[in-house]
């Protein structure tokens, strides 16, 4: 009797059935938009990508991707490999995409401040790094709660790379396969390792911050001294403790600041990152205990449950801002541990701002308390970094 001692021979044995026509996977869509909106819209665009295809610079780059892909033979590390970008390679694309697709892009608002160009270089250093950490081992920015959570190498990992590669060859409708299949790839990569937290509350306006989005929308702007008070996170390092001893201390602090009546809402930012693989997301356990232990009503409490760090805690506030409506050049309130707070308005966090994100997402104003400072949001934080694959 045959045995198999591989679930990758499975795998690797497959045969791909004829499809009648792509099928639509929700879940890769919105990872997709997410991570990738400049790439999902070209993917979704066949006019678009005829036009790539034709363009005298790109196409003979991507017809020498293909040969390199083909010659791996489906060996999956090496199909990760050849899927990566070369410097040379990002400059053919970005100037063929700021060719054939910039009025498409523009149509559907999706070019960034800083333009199409510089947008796709974000979108492929993030593949790249996608690329390299999932699939050929290198070490993620921060591996304490980055990275895939088996061990490189294993059996586990080599199911799940040939896994990746196969869904990298799937129809799927809306997807970026005919111009690349990297993409694709880099999305799959994620999808096995259960590493898609970037999409995990799609559509962000909807769900806990429905009554929220709602209530921004006949809101008087000019009634309150402060757009909205800002709340950090301090995520555990217990895997089963949904809120820490300082998150506790930190809900309190927004709850007796909101009692004030300055700010209309309160924004809880903190992502599923503490402890590795959490099943926590820190912003609905802060939302959970203003609600229940403070009785902070439901439509004054938003959630923003993507951010990892504090440099992201102010950047991703900061889309949530614009998302409501709020003005831009109206303060708001960061509310945190006299310890964070006092990290916040100092030259480190500066730094750690320009080194990770390349700006500052807004501007620390005056003091208010040892616990309390102003913050005045950039509208530069919108773009999108797929640097950090799960919160991008």
């Amino acid at each position: 009797m045959l045995r198999i001692t591989c679930a990758a021979a499975i795998f690797a044995a497959a045969v791909q059935p004829a499809l009648a026509a792509p099928v639509r996977d929700r879940a890769a869509e919105a990872l997709s938009q997410r991570l990738f909106p400049i790439l999902d819209a070209v993917g979704g665009s066949p006019e678009t990508v005829a036009r790539l295809r034709a363009d005298r610079a790109l196409a003979p780059m991507l017809a020498a991707r293909t040969q390199r892909t083909a010659a791996c033979a489906e060996e999956a590390p090496c199909v990760a490999e050849a899927a990566l970008w070369s410097e040379q390679e990002q400059v053919a694309l970005a100037g063929a995409l700021d060719r054939a697709a910039t009025p498409m892009l523009r149509e559907r608002r999706l070019v960034p401040d800083d333009g199409v160009a510089a947008g796709i270089a974000r979108e492929v250093r993030g593949l790249n790094a996608i690329l390299r950490v999932y699939a050929l081992g290198m070490p993620a920015r921060y591996p304490g709660i980055d990275g895939p959570s088996v061990a490189f190498g294993s059996s586990e990992a080599q199911t799940r790379l040939a896994a990746a590669v196969h869904l990298r060859d799937t129809p799927r409708q809306g997807s970026a396969q005919a111009l690349d299949p990297s993409v694709e790839l880099g999305l799959a990569l994620l999808d096995v390792n259960d590493r898609t937290d970037a999409a995990g509350f799609e559509p962000i306006d909807g769900g806990d911050n429905a009554a929220a989005t709602a209530r921004a929308r006949g809101l008087d702007w000019a009634r309150y001294r402060y757009s909205a008070i800002v709340l950090t996170g301090i995520g555990p390092e217990v895997r089963e403790m949904p809120l820490s001893p300082g998150g506790k201390y930190h809900v309190r602090l927004a709850a007796n600041r909101f009692a004030a009546g300055d700010a209309p809402f309160i924004i809880v930012s903190g992502g599923r990152a503490h402890p590795h693989s959490t099943g926590f997301t820190e912003a609905v356990e802060m939302r959970r205990a203003l609600i229940d232990r403070y009785d902070v009503p439901a439509d004054a409490i938003v959630i923003e449950p993507y951010a990892r760090h504090t440099t992201t805690n102010l950047r991703n506030t900061t889309r949530r801002l614009m998302a409501l409506g709020a003005p831009l050049d109206r303060d708001a309130v960061i509310v945190s541990n006299a310890a964070q707070s006092s990290y916040i308005e100092g030259p480190a966090f500066a730094a750690r701002n320009q080194k990770e994100l390349g700006y500052q997402p807004g501007a620390i104003g005056k003091r208010l308390s040892p616990t309390e400072l102003t913050f005045r949001p950039s509208p530069v934080s919108a773009r999108v970094d797929p640097l950090d694959p799960l919160d991008p």
